[in-house]
């Protein structure tokens, strides 16, 4: 039997070492299986960690302007996570908001690195910022006839920006922006587009949300006039402008982690997956790795199975999501759940699951 194991964080373990844990538990069954593990995350902490554990090297964690970072850097691929220190509502708009903090750790952890790796990665799943990325192109030395590092509010007018700095800095690297699966496919502009979108949620007047439309559409016009809005511009307050203006791409981190562990060719031949996350709940749904897993067993007519620290979800609605059982490492409790999970619990869960699970 060949097992896969592509799990998320499971309490305060790691993807990586929950993964081998979940791992030797199928390693001991009475079947004995041929098992690989590997690292999956969503964001933050959680992403960063899991590309550093596939590349076997340690994240650094530092500081820079404005906010907290976490490095990994190798040879192949510079990945900045960076938290900003104070950070308004997700789904608000906060008009003097930039995103500079962002351009500043990537400017930093360029200058710091050893290596000109070809590929850099920048989790902006923190971002607040409602700019379409005018601060961290401004950072990073572009300019422009009106200031990028005031927010939208600060774009009023504008109608040049200089990004050849910008182009210079980054020649011959691809850009790689992570951001939640919640935020792929937003438009940047009109109706539908972020600040129509987030703006009639916090009552604004239709003045004001026209006069900041109007701010983004300017900006991108200036940056890059004749270029047709992609379909992931409005990601993460309008930062896959950027990924799309500079050649790059906007993914998920559990899209880029299956990428990197090359988890869709290691699920051809397989007869098993399994995933985990802390809490399997209906609202969840365990989150964006036990849907990429999931997507990915669907594809691959491969079944899926989940360990979680609870399971607070029926069978019908798991099996909905492509999950063909779920077991929980405590009781469920509804509406109480604890991300208390150890690694022996998780060990004495998976031996039982592994012992007893057929297809």
């Amino acid at each position: 039997m060949r097992v896969i194991i592509a799990t998320d964080t499971i309490g305060p373990l790691s993807s990586a070492r929950a993964g081998e844990i979940l791992a030797e538990g199928w390693r001991r069954a009475d079947v004995p299986a041929d098992v690989e593990v590997v690292p999956m995350g969503e964001a933050g902490g959680g992403f960063t960690v899991a590309v550093a554990d596939s590349a076997g090297v340690e994240p650094a964690g530092g500081v820079s302007e404005g906010g907290l970072t976490t490095i990994v850097d190798t040879p192949e691929r510079l990945v900045i996570g960076f938290e900003p220190a104070t950070s308004g509502p997700q789904l608000g708009i906060d008009r003097n908001a930039s995103s500079a903090g962002f351009g500043s750790a990537l400017n930093q952890a360029l200058a710091d690195s050893p290596y000109r790796a070809p590929e850099i990665v920048l989790d902006v799943s923190a971002n607040r910022a409602h700019d379409a990325g005018a601060g961290l192109l401004g950072a990073l030395g572009a300019t422009a006839d009106v200031p990028l590092d005031l927010g939208v509010a600060g774009l009023h007018g504008v109608s040049r920006v200089d990004l050849k700095p910008v182009r210079r800095l980054l020649a011959g690297r691809r850009l790689t922006l992570v951001v939640p699966q919640v935020q792929r496919g937003l438009p940047l502009l009109g109706l539908r587009g972020i600040t129509s979108r987030f703006g009639r949620d916090q009552g604004w007047h239709p003045e004001l949300l026209l006069a900041t439309d109007a701010s983004l559409q300017s900006f991108t016009l200036a940056a890059a006039p004749g270029m047709p809005e992609g379909a992931d511009w409005g990601a993460a307050g309008g930062l896959g402008f950027v990924a799309d203006l500079l050649g790059g791409r906007v993914t998920t981190g559990a899209e880029y982690c299956a990428e990197i562990g090359g988890l869709q060719a290691r699920v051809r031949g397989s007869d098993l997956l399994v995933t985990g996350c802390t809490v399997f709940d209906f609202a969840e749904r365990g989150g964006g790795v036990v849907a990429r897993v999931a997507d990915l067993g669907a594809r691959g007519n491969v079944p899926v199975i989940l360990v979680a620290g609870e399971v607070v979800i029926g069978s019908r609605e798991m099996r909905s999501m492509g999950v063909e059982s779920a077991y929980g490492v405590h009781e469920s409790r509804v509406g109480q759940p604890s991300e208390n999970v150890t690694a022996d619990a998780l060990a004495s869960t998976v031996r039982r699951v592994a012992r007893s699970w057929t297809w």
